[in-house]
């Protein structure tokens, strides 16, 4: 028991990293002393359930995963609107991770591809693992399945690649994106 609850404590602090707050900042997010928040994720010891349920609110990681280190099932997509830093599409069934810590222990190779105008459909493809655009330059539509959704200069899009998907430009310009695809 003492293990599992060092690893709850390990998660917080690695979430916390990722996210690019110091324990100070942290704590003073959660309404928390630096010194109580400080013990909480060193030692582990004595986390009331209602900060690692505010750590999963405010870092929008599922609050299970904390708690079991364990990804909910991906079977769905999220959008992110450029400095929204919130979810604008949701469907249930999943809660947006940030990417660094989503994908931390994970093997991925980040691939930048730049899509001239065209009229054709996007290719649709289908691959296991999980995938994740940004879009660098002009517009780019992602074909999930029969949906289309339009990503602007900055937006991402974080979803199950087993859903047939593929990408066309969404403008008169080319448009890039840089994909994360994680298996």
């Amino acid at each position: 028991m003492v293990d599992e609850i060092k690893e709850i404590a390990e998660r917080i602090a690695g979430l916390r990293d990722a996210c690019g707050y110091t324990q100070e900042e942290f704590a003073g997010m959660l309404g928390i002393a630096p010194d109580v928040y400080k013990e909480y994720e060193e030692s582990g010891k004595n986390i009331p359930i209602s900060v690692i349920y505010e750590i999963s609110r405010k870092c929008n990681v599922d609050f299970a995963e904390i708690l079991t280190g364990e990804a909910a099932k991906l079977d769905t997509y999220h959008v992110v609107r450029k400095g929204q830093g919130q979810i604008i599409e949701r469907i249930p069934g999943y809660v947006f991770k940030d990417l660094a810590f989503r994908f931390t222990k994970k093997k991925m190779q980040p691939l930048q591809v730049t899509i001239a105008p065209s009229d054709k459909p996007a290719e649709l493809v289908t691959h296991g693992g999980e995938e994740f655009n940004l879009v660098t330059e002009g517009s780019i539509i992602v074909t999930l399945g029969n949906k289309e959704i339009l990503l602007e200069e900055g937006d991402s899009i974080y979803f199950d690649p087993r859903i047939p998907h593929g990408q066309r430009c969404g403008g008169d310009k080319p448009g890039t994106f840089i994909t994360f695809i994680c298996e």
